[in-house]
């Protein structure tokens, strides 16, 4: 069992910059992926960044240029630096971590970004 812990999230104003961070504990396996999914009100959930352990990423186009994943392996930790905020960014975050080869995927709680304009 993995347990995935997210923080940071916020209301700020459009423009403005906020960092998310997760925090991860349990089974961890060394070769994973963590990444940043997003779910606005009425809209399916998608993914916004992954990274793989040994630091290859992937964004979705919309966040490309704003948005920039990281993580810390020694302490199984990963973030999401979001800049230039724009009111359509508004969503719940959720922190994810797949592993085993994909046959374990666990999420965190969520965390709540509005961004006003």
């Amino acid at each position: 069992q993995v347990q995935l812990v997210e923080s940071g999230g916020g209301l700020v104003q459009a423009g403005e910059s906020l960092t998310l961070s997760c925090a991860a504990s349990g089974t961890i396996f060394s070769n994973n992926v963590m990444g940043w999914y997003r779910q606005a009100p009425g809209k399916q959930r998608e993914l916004v960044a992954y990274i793989t352990s040994g630091g290859s990423t992937n964004y979705a186009d919309s966040v490309k240029g704003r948005f920039t994943i990281s993580r810390d392996n020694a302490k199984n930790m990963v973030f999401l630096q979001m800049n230039s905020l724009k009111p359509e960014d508004t969503a719940v975050y959720y922190c994810n971590i797949r592993q085993n080869w994909g046959t374990q995927i666990y999420w965190g709680q969520g965390t709540q970004v509005t961004v006003s304009s």
